[in-house]
């Protein structure tokens, strides 16, 4: 098993868990997710209206 896990490549066992002290996950995966929602409500509410 071990043989077909190319060295050098990033592997799905090497990732971390998030860390939320480091500004650029709390920016990444907390407010630009919300951000987009809202954007997206607002957008398609405006549409409806036009």
């Amino acid at each position: 098993m071990f043989i077909q896990i190319p060295s050098g490549t990033p592997n799905p066992g090497d990732s971390n868990q998030l860390d939320f002290s480091n500004p650029f996950d709390l920016i990444v995966f907390i407010i630009l997710p919300i951000c987009i929602a809202i954007f997206y409500f607002i957008w398609r509410r405006n549409n409806k209206k036009g």
